[in-house]
């Protein structure tokens, strides 16, 4: 079968562009089939990483068709039918890094940031140094999904976070990271879950695109995994609601005017998250400004009047709460939609 790929090809400090290759190929071969097949007969400058060609080492991550993917593990045959343009595929090198060379990117900044969530087991708290710190099976099978892990780097290419916010760590470290909350044998858990717990670099950075979820070749889920650290920091959490820092107490307040009225007071929101309930100066005179022209322009509600289903949605969320079962015959007999 005669196909095009369609290659975007750049040089150390020149400016990219597209190059089409046309060959003759079994469309049951990979993508990195076809590219070892240019390389090879057509034109051996093209750069690209590969090892292992069974989904084990991710070195041949990569954008196909717009997406990120293992180039080992993408059909051709598939590829060409998800193909916008027929019988032609579009290959780039990976997303939010700079590139080396065609398909080859600068790996440093995903590197450091897998480093900066401390990605190994502490053993700061182990007074038993001769023995091993053995696992039960249920506690051991809590880290199977982060432990599938490669390193690809085909999360980190698809994160919108990461390409609108360099500080985001990513979604790669944040799934170690929660491999080392839920291990049993980590002493940390306390410094890590503040570590994690910070605006923009953190979990609450994340914009929860799914993009991450979607592209993963291995099944790990990073968006699931960030969530599950979000529950940790949550259920950590026993102090006051004005002492907690401003991403969390912006879920929690959202959750309780919800709670309270069946939707948001936006005027309570303002004053409680980011003014912190008059406690922070700063924030409160920061929102002066907004609460002016709103009130000049007419847009400053006077008054709040709760939803006329608050009363169902505050039980359905203390249901949630309470870890119990909301069910559809329940909210039927409430009148609710389900």
């Amino acid at each position: 079968m005669t196909i095009q790929l369609r290659i975007r090809r750049q040089g150390p400090d020149k400016n990219a562009y597209w190059q089409t290759f046309e060959l003759e190929i079994d469309p049951s071969l990979t993508i990195l089939d076809a590219l070892i097949q240019i390389k090879e007969s057509q034109d051996g400058s093209l750069s690209c990483r590969k090892n292992c060609r069974n989904t084990i080492c991710g070195s041949c991550a990569m954008t196909i068709n717009g997406r990120s993917a293992l180039a080992c593990q993408q059909s051709i045959l598939a590829e060409l039918a998800n193909s916008p343009v027929p019988n032609q595929i579009a290959i780039a090198p990976l997303g939010n890094l700079p590139v080396l060379k065609d398909l080859v990117v600068d790996m440093s900044d995903f590197w450091q940031k897998l480093s900066a969530v401390n990605p190994y087991v502490s053993t700061a708290a182990r007074q038993v140094p001769e023995r091993e710190f053995l696992q039960s099976p249920s506690d051991r099978a809590k880290l199977n999904a982060s432990g599938n892990c490669i390193l690809c780097g085909a999360c980190y290419g698809a994160c919108n976070a990461v390409e609108v916010n360099p500080a985001f760590v990513g979604p790669h470290a944040l799934a170690k990271a929660a491999r080392l909350v839920a291990d049993t044998r980590d002493s940390d858990t306390d410094q890590r879950l503040d570590q994690y717990n910070t605006a923009t670099s953190g979990v609450w950075g994340c914009t929860r695109c799914f993009n991450c979820n979607t592209v993963c070749p291995v099944g790990v889920q990073p968006l699931d995994r960030i969530s599950e650290i979000k529950q940790a920091i949550l259920a950590r959490s026993g102090e006051a609601t004005h002492n907690q820092d401003r991403p969390l107490r912006h879920r929690q307040v959202l959750l309780e005017l919800v709670k309270e009225g069946g939707w948001v007071d936006e005027r309570q929101f303002g004053l409680r998250v980011v003014g912190n309930g008059f406690r922070d100066v700063g924030g409160v005179m920061s929102l002066v400004p907004l609460g002016w022209r709103l009130l000049r322009r007419g847009k400053f509600p006077l008054r709040f009047e709760k939803s006329a289903g608050q009363a169902q949605i505050k039980a359905v969320v203390t249901a949630l709460q309470q870890k119990q079962p909301y069910s559809k015959i329940e909210a039927k007999k409430k009148g609710m939609k389900c």
